[in-house]
């Protein structure tokens, strides 16, 4: 059992002072992964507290056979999704009273900066879900096994959902004109 398994198990029997070990443990992976889901530095910083806060909460429900580090991504990784299905339905709504605005969102220019042309404005048209599979996988580095127990999906449902997901990038990438791009960018199977 890992540190921060065992900082877990102790907050669960009750010595609450113990979690402040899991805050400094998780404050910047978790800052880091919201922050590329929500592209908005705010409303990751907002997040980041409410999951730790959800955590401390449900600590109750973590069992030591899952890992910790996975136990909290999948709190992390519902409470953006949940936050970005909210977007968008604030954004139909917007649109129906603001139909002339077309100004970037901050999401978009984030990902614009961080992953350039066409790259960016692929993953922008990504679902949250895939768009956390790719993150997940490529820029927080989580095994196939990892990703599965955050997003309750087997590792072999995830690896094929990530071949799948693979393909589509590739393919949005060659039609907004990054052919050559495409095919040395996208991460393989660990």
């Amino acid at each position: 059992m890992g540190f921060v398994e065992k900082c877990a198990m102790e907050v669960k029997a009750g010595e609450i002072n113990k979690y402040v070990h899991i805050v400094e443990a998780f404050q910047t992976p978790m800052y880091r992964y919201c922050s590329r889901m929500l592209g908005n530095r705010q409303e990751a910083e907002d997040a980041v507290q409410d999951i730790l806060v959800k955590a401390f909460e449900k600590i109750d429900m973590y069992e030591p056979t899952d890992s910790f580090s996975s136990w909290l991504y999948r709190i992390a990784h519902y409470h953006c999704l949940n936050l970005l299905r909210k977007r968008g339905v604030q954004r139909k709504f917007q649109r129906w009273f603001l139909q002339d605005t077309v100004a970037e969102s901050a999401e978009q220019t984030i990902t614009s900066r961080l992953f350039g042309e066409p790259l960016s404005s692929a993953i922008t048209s990504l679902s949250a879900e895939e768009r956390s599979l790719l993150i997940l996988r490529v820029l927080e580095e989580k095994s196939f096994a990892e990703i599965g127990e955050i997003s309750g999906k087997s590792a072999e449902a995830v690896k094929k959902k990530y071949g799948r997901l693979k393909l589509k990038l590739q393919k949005l990438m060659e039609r907004k004109g990054g052919a050559g791009y495409a095919k040395g960018q996208i991460h393989t199977s660990r």
